[in-house]
């Protein structure tokens, strides 16, 4: 009797301390520490000031403090600064997971990590090694966390998330003081990162029944070759065969990219229908469609004045008649809507190691050769963002910051990892410097 006592009071001081954990994290304290103080009274200050319901703050607050000192030294459960282990509280269920469709890898050869931390491969040299590396991406993802006051940040844009899904919110913190951005830059990357976001994280809002059509499976019978597109009754071959160099016809027909790429979700034309679950499902098996996707790739990408040059890598470079079919993008910017929709197609239908070159591509091109200017904000605003791989699309950013000019006017992410980045590479300019000095 008496353990079983003990056992439940040791069970409801848990439930009272992960209750007092889980109010400070609305007001976004994660751990009381002597130095928050002035922070927390801040806070306090401003949901007074906003006519906020604080008396559950002020007794989680106190509730904490009194299990602090009473329990000093011992791990807090679900405290992402004390606790070891990254296992969800109790009754909280994992949210804010971006996830390309479930059977993504069923045909991608090389597939992409899509939305996961950034890891390394192990090298087998011993434990040490082993070590080395796990601090390595200990530091990095701390120097990768970023605050909701960052001015530059965004809620939408998960490229800088490194804690786990559960220990954020959806929703805006409320006890957060956000500085207002009347940055016209910024406030289109914001509209354009909810889009893609959306489409990273596999329509989470998108309803099943949404998706009935009388046709079972459109997309994929066409790309099979058993029916024809609408309304312009074109075979998945007579595109590959016929339209391949007819640039006028590809530039002034609108309702062919839907049926050649398709999404989940609808497009201009609205004889095309978007892709169901199950229609991904069978398109990643079909050897058929696949390969018929691949030569679509490879059609429009002659439009644009660009050759694959490895089909396992996605490797792509200037085509012979680049300046050509440059200057029809720059003067058609319809254009940048089409090569959105084909990047997201390759992430949906297994070619998502694709994406990172064509867009390493276009950065190059934009922001080092100072080509294709009128495509540059829709490279920044949505190609970039389009990569599935969180670690490639950090890279990309990168790649993309340290070839923006001028520096100060970058948007695409927020002013902690540019600070980080800049100091980065005066350290390198450093070293280079003493290097040259020495010989």
């Amino acid at each position: 009797m008496v353990n079983n006592r003990n056992r439940n009071r040791s069970q409801k001081y848990k439930n009272r301390e992960i209750t007092a954990v889980r109010h400070l994290r609305k007001m976004g304290i994660y751990r009381f520490k002597w130095t928050n103080v002035w922070e927390w009274l801040r806070r306090f200050c401003v949901a007074v000031w906003n006519r906020r319901s604080v008396f559950k703050a002020i007794t989680a607050l106190f509730s904490y403090l009194a299990l602090t000192f009473r329990r000093r030294g011992e791990q807090i459960p679900g405290d992402p600064e004390t606790s070891e282990t990254s296992e969800p509280l109790s009754g909280q269920v994992p949210q804010d997971t971006e996830e390309p469709p479930a059977n993504l890898k069923i045909w991608s050869k090389t597939p992409a990590k899509c939305e996961q931390e950034p890891t390394e491969e192990v090298m087998f040299g011993g434990e040490e090694e082993e070590e080395e590396e796990q601090s390595e991406e200990e530091s990095d993802s701390r120097d990768y966390r970023v605050d909701e006051t960052d001015e530059l940040y965004c809620e939408y844009d998960s490229t800088w998330e490194t804690v786990t899904n559960y220990e954020r919110t959806r929703e805006t913190n409320p006890w957060s003081v956000k500085p207002r951005v009347s940055n016209y830059k910024f406030n289109r990357f914001k509209n354009a990162a909810r889009d893609m976001q959306n489409y990273r994280r596999n329509y989470p809002s998108r309803s099943s029944t949404l998706m009935w059509h009388q046709d079972d499976k459109p997309n994929l019978k066409f790309y099979k070759g058993l029916r024809t597109s609408a309304p312009d009754e074109v075979h998945i071959d007579v595109f590959h065969r016929v339209w391949y160099g007819q640039y006028d016809q590809l530039e002034y027909v609108h309702s062919y990219i839907q049926w050649l790429f398709p999404l989940q979700e609808p497009g201009m034309n609205s004889e095309a229908t978007p892709l169901t679950n199950e229609e991904i499902k069978d398109f990643l098996r079909d050897s058929t469609a696949m390969d018929n996707l691949l030569k679509s790739y490879k059609l429009m990408l002659d439009f644009y004045g660009i050759e694959l040059c490895d089909v396992n890598t996605g490797a792509v470079k200037r085509a012979r008649n680049w300046r050509e079919r440059f200057c029809n993008m720059d003067r058609h910017t319809h254009n940048n809507l089409r090569i959105t929709r084909i990047l997201k197609c390759l992430g949906t239908l297994g070619l998502a190691h694709y994406q990172a070159p064509l867009v390493k591509f276009f950065l190059e091109e934009t922001l080092v050769r100072g080509q294709l200017q009128n495509v540059k904000d829709s490279v920044l605003n949505y190609f970039v963002f389009a990569v599935l791989d969180k670690t490639k699309r950090r890279s990309l950013i990168e790649f993309a910051f340290s070839h923006y000019y001028p520096q100060d006017e970058f948007v695409w992410c927020p002013h902690k990892i540019q600070l980080i980045w800049s100091r980065q590479n005066h350290q390198r300019e450093m070293i280079s410097e003493d290097n040259a000095e020495e010989y």
